[in-house]
């Protein structure tokens, strides 16, 4: 997304960058053998970027959104399954990072994760309810000290790689549907039966299994704030922009692909415009809108970001809707423009122009939320809020 210098930490770039490689060489593989990427995963682990939004005085670097944003970039040019790995960590991370300062065992945990570098995977889904995050049919069992879940998660993204898993349900068996809460659980305190193969177009190596989830924990580690507040004031900013960063980077790897198509072209025949050039002009000027939108959100985001009665307010969450729903539809158009540029050598595997992988990896976005269900939300805000206008937010 190439952001201002001073706003990358130093070093920040130089980390990912290596592991961007890495995650390259072994994208397609990745891709087609529908695997978890290791390889990129261990590297983020050695390259400790896993703890890096934690706050610094719980060993973490206080990594911002916007940080993490370019870095998400930066990972979807080499491979989008690795990038939506770092992206969902960190998506999760934001709700400890956001809401568990006041809890003595969630700053614990926090630490943990910056020096051990654990990997925390998010179980929203549930059987009967669809992608709707918003409500649950499971509810949190609190006996004493301890609690007790049990959970039809459809999906969980990389829930067998998984150092911990976030997950959510009512706050208790009487409790309607909207009153969730939010349960960290580790490794060795939660079994997992598989219930559903993830054998997709796209993302495949992203692993979102189906599990029965069956956990056991003291019950300090649910979270002490409702889901309720986690999503709107961290949870929904942090997916839309995050989710944004990776997508972009998804595009941007898909133009600098045409793009050297169009250059070899015009190589070979130095006295004519190449075909695909007038093309080119145009996905460079739907790359810039993308990159605009999301820095656009991340602007908002930052500076809403100290008010969580702003966080909560309406407009803030339109205006994310609007950040998620412009880049995941564009991309797509994005990267079917560069496949028009690269013709056969953009639709044939394994050229240096390929774009399968990015063309079924972007039409995930649509899809994760779905888009319909967003566009919904925002709908029914809009019939009670004045959208803001304003040139200056």
């Amino acid at each position: 997304m190439n952001f201002p210098v001073k706003i990358i930490q130093d070093g920040l770039v130089a980390r990912v960058a290596r592991v961007a490689e890495i995650a390259a060489k072994h994208a397609d593989a990745v891709d087609a053998e529908g695997r978890f990427p290791r390889e990129s995963v261990d590297a983020m682990k050695a390259e400790r970027l896993l703890g890096i939004q934690v706050p610094h005085h719980l060993g973490g670097e206080s990594a911002s959104i916007t940080e993490i944003a370019e870095l998400c970039s930066m990972l979807g040019q080499a491979c989008a399954a690795s990038a939506m790995v770092f992206a969902m960590h960190h998506i999760k991370l934001s709700s400890l990072v956001e809401h568990g300062a006041d809890s003595e065992w969630h700053r614990d945990f926090m630490r943990s994760i910056a020096a051990e570098q654990l990997l925390i995977a998010s179980a929203t889904t549930e059987g009967g309810i669809g992608g709707n995050l918003r409500n649950s049919i499971c509810a949190v069992e609190v006996d004493g000290d301890i609690c007790r879940l049990e959970k039809d998660a459809t999906v969980i993204s990389y829930g067998s790689h998984a150092d911990a898993i976030l997950i959510t349900s009512r706050a208790h068996a009487q409790a309607a549907s909207s009153d969730q809460v939010l349960t960290a659980f580790l490794k060795d305190q939660y079994t997992l039966e598989k219930t559903h193969v993830w054998n997709t177009l796209g993302m495949r190596g992203t692993c979102s299994d189906g599990f029965l989830f069956k956990g056991q924990a003291p019950a300090h580690q649910i979270l002490p704030k409702p889901f309720a507040e986690i999503a709107a004031q961290s949870m929904l900013a942090s997916s839309h922009l995050l989710w944004s960063g990776v997508w972009y980077g998804i595009a941007v790897d898909a133009v600098a692909r045409a793009q050297a198509f169009v250059r070899a072209a015009a190589r070979k025949s130095p006295d004519s415009q190449p075909p695909g050039a007038l093309r080119l002009a145009e996905v460079s000027n739907l790359l810039q809108m993308v990159k605009s939108n999301v820095v656009a959100g991340l602007k908002a985001y930052e500076h809403a970001k100290a008010d969580p009665d702003r966080l909560s307010a309406m407009g803030f969450a339109v205006a994310m809707n609007n950040v998620k729903i412009a880049s995941s539809e564009t991309i797509l158009e994005i990267v079917n423009h560069a496949m028009l540029i690269c013709g056969i050598m953009g639709y044939k595997n394994g050229t240096p122009f390929s774009l399968g992988r990015h063309l079924r990896d972007a039409h995930s976005a649509q899809l994760m939320i779905s888009n319909d269900r967003i566009l919904g939300n925002t709908s029914s805000m809009l019939l009670v809020h004045k959208q803001d206008t304003s040139l200056l937010g």
